[in-house]
């Protein structure tokens, strides 16, 4: 029965099978048929004289960077598979019977054995490294060790299942009262359920187990696997894997409710206000105007301002943003005044923030930079052209006047 892992490198408990008798029996395997010898190297030779064959295959094939590699991972990773120990033996006596999809199989499951042992051996240089200066655990591990105490008594339960399959209790184990009693936050239930998390998905696929005729179609492989995986599972009745999934569900299940209620509990993030310099750094505006000899305001003095006078040089219209927290007499109200949002002004009043065509602009903007608080307040009603609404939309082409 396979058991949940606690770390990624733990393999799943194997069926224990009926133990067979003698070595070197791979002498005794049939070399003529593929299927022959794959089924009596399957049921007829044990596993450890599998992976000596193995390595044996991969000593005389490979370089001694590929062998030193592979020899630093456990004895599990090479010695789990008889197909792959057939191939190896088939290899040195009779290539011709060995299918195709297993000749290019076996050189692709040894260069991935490879790559896991080249990055097993960079880890533990690593880890060595570490181990000289005095090491803080980071949060990440001290809730992984926390999660790992959080689980004993869930493992035990779960082992139950193995001890005596008919006297468990899929729904025996009070998640509520374990979690509160061991503080298991949303932090230590996503560790716990990644624990578990892939404990069903060799029952998930028992039940997708593929019929007769659509084994038929699959690769000499795939269908082999399949068998593998039918034959593991034997021993467990549909009544055994139903109770088994009830039970790892209504964990995953009390786990996710841990996760889910810390998130609805967790306050909205509130953004951190922008500084005037970071709202107008994609401003577009027009800095000097050589022809009508006008000069742009800093644009920083915008933001929080209660008015901005604006003038288009292309279309020569004068223009007056309000913002939404000023009267039309000028008194300022509760709000924040004019803001910036790239290349667009936020937080005016549309129906006080308004623009005219001027007919004489020399002579205008000559009397508007002379004019004070007082006359400014008057200035666009004096202007004999009909007003247009403001967009907010700046441009190249736009001065920045004057900032009140």
């Amino acid at each position: 029965m396979a058991r949940a892992a606690k770390v990624a490198t733990k393999p799943k408990k194997k069926t224990v099978r009926t133990v067979r008798r003698g070595v070197n029996r791979f002498a005794l395997a049939p070399t003529d048929n593929w299927n022959k010898a794959k089924h009596f190297v399957h049921y007829e030779i044990e596993s450890k004289e599998w992976a000596n064959k193995v390595k044996d295959y991969i000593r005389n094939n490979y370089d001694r960077k590929t062998v030193a590699a592979i020899n630093k991972l456990p004895d599990w990773k090479t010695n789990n598979y008889s197909h792959w120990a057939c191939t190896a033996f088939l290899l040195e006596v009779n290539p011709s019977v060995i299918p195709k999809a297993y000749k290019t199989g076996i050189v692709k499951w040894v260069e991935g054995l490879a790559e896991e042992g080249q990055k097993l051996a960079e880890e533990k240089t690593a880890e060595e490294k570490t181990k000289k200066n005095a090491h803080t655990p980071t949060i990440q591990e001290r809730i992984a060790e926390q999660a790992e105490a959080q689980s004993e008594a869930i493992e035990t339960w779960l082992e139950g299942f193995v001890l005596d399959k008919a006297q468990f209790d899929p729904m025996g184990f009070d998640f509520k009262s374990h979690f509160a009693r061991t503080g298991v936050t949303q932090a230590h239930a996503r560790r716990l359920k990644g624990f578990y998390e892939n404990e069903l998905a060799d029952f998930e696929d028992l039940e997708r187990m593929p019929t007769a005729g659509q084994l038929k179609k699959m690769s000499e492989l795939e269908a082999d696997l399949w068998a593998q995986l039918k034959e593991g599972y034997a021993h467990l009745k549909k009544a055994d894997i139903a109770k088994y999934t009830q039970a790892i569900t209504s964990l995953l299940d009390a786990l996710d409710f841990v996760i889910e209620q810390s998130k609805a509990k967790r306050k909205p993030r509130v953004a951190k206000p922008k500084s005037a310099d970071k709202l107008v750094a994609k401003m577009k505006y027009l800095k000097v105007d050589d022809k009508y000899k006008l000069t742009s305001v800093n644009p920083v003095d915008v933001v929080g301002a209660s008015e901005l006078w604006v003038f288009n040089v292309k279309t020569r219209k004068l223009g007056k943003y309000v913002a939404a927290n000023v009267d039309p007499k000028g008194m300022k109200r509760e709000g924040t005044g004019l803001s910036i949002k790239g290349t667009t002004i936020e937080g005016f009043d549309e129906s006080l923030s308004v623009q005219k065509t001027l007919r004489k602009p020399e002579e205008q903007l000559k009397a508007f930079k002379s004019a004070g608080k007082v006359a400014l307040r008057k200035f666009m009603e004096e202007i004999a052209t009909t007003d247009t609404k403001l967009s907010g939309r700046l441009n190249p082409d736009t001065v920045l006047l004057k900032v009140n």
